[in-house]
């Protein structure tokens, strides 16, 4: 009698385990980098003595610690921002190019004004430390500088992490509602959010009000749910199961009706 001497070799741990998707990898990237972009909530305090009197800071003593963390946050935001665009292209293109491009563009726009805005902070501490209490140190003059560094540092955070996101919601916003990647709630959101912000934004501009009053903050508050709560929904729940996820990535050797058309 013939005997089977076939056998099948036991699966390996590595083979058993279920990989994750290209496309959960996206997800799960972009949900941790538009988490990681609240890290610079902090610097409402760590940056209180600056703001209060940029004067009197940096002729004053003590350290400048809870100002160059802060300042190092903002770097990691504008970083994680620009992420957020980059790792979502792919499959934003595949919904609409002209989206696609428009959210990488504000979003690199955005971070490079907060680099400026933190090279203003970084100025102000480098009077303090290395200008302040020399010789041949004006205090008038130290103090004025500082001021308009300062000054420098806000106008450029109202055009950085105030107005850009207004453009970067609505295009994501756009690819999002279009696409149906997530639930429409969010998209929505953004639609509302975005606008208000971009009014209260001109309110602040002709100086309406400050831009740390509560109506601000009030009018920030649906851009901020909208971002953090997508984060928070694309590492938990990853895209939604459609058409452009089923076949992505797609492949030369896909049928042309089966790949999703970029819209303009």
């Amino acid at each position: 009698m013939a005997t089977n001497t076939h056998t099948t070799s036991p699966l390996s741990p590595s083979s058993s385990r279920r990989r994750m998707s290209p496309i959960r990898k996206i997800s799960l990237t972009v949900g941790v980098l538009y988490v990681i972009t609240f890290v610079s909530i902090p610097t409402l305090a760590l940056y209180k003595a600056v703001k209060d009197d940029a004067g009197a800071f940096v002729l004053g003593a003590g350290s400048t610690t809870g100002v160059q963390w802060g300042a190092l946050s903002e770097v990691i935001v504008g970083l994680a921002g620009i992420g957020t665009a980059v790792v979502l292209y792919p499959v934003a293109k595949r919904v609409s190019q002209t989206a696609a491009l428009g959210f990488v563009a504000a979003r690199l726009i955005e971070t490079c004004l907060i680099f400026v805005s933190v090279v203003s902070l970084l100025s102000i501490i480098t009077l303090r430390n290395d200008v302040a209490g020399t010789a041949n140190a004006d205090p008038a003059t130290l103090a004025t500088m500082a001021h308009s560094l300062m000054a420098n540092y806000t106008w450029t955070f109202l055009l950085s992490q105030s107005l850009m996101p207004v453009a970067c919601d609505l295009f994501l916003g756009y690819v999002l509602y279009r696409s149906a990647l997530v639930p429409r709630f969010f998209p929505i959101i953004a639609f509302i959010g975005a606008p208000l912000l971009l009014v209260s934004d001109i309110a602040i501009y002709f100086g309406i009000y400050a831009a740390v009053s509560s109506i601000a903050l009030f009018a920030a508050l649906p851009v901020a749910v909208f971002e953090l709560s997508l984060g928070i929904w694309l590492i938990v729940k990853g895209f939604k199961p459609t058409p452009l996820t089923v076949d992505y990535p797609p492949t030369r050797h896909d049928h042309p009706n089966t790949q999703a058309t970029a819209k303009p």
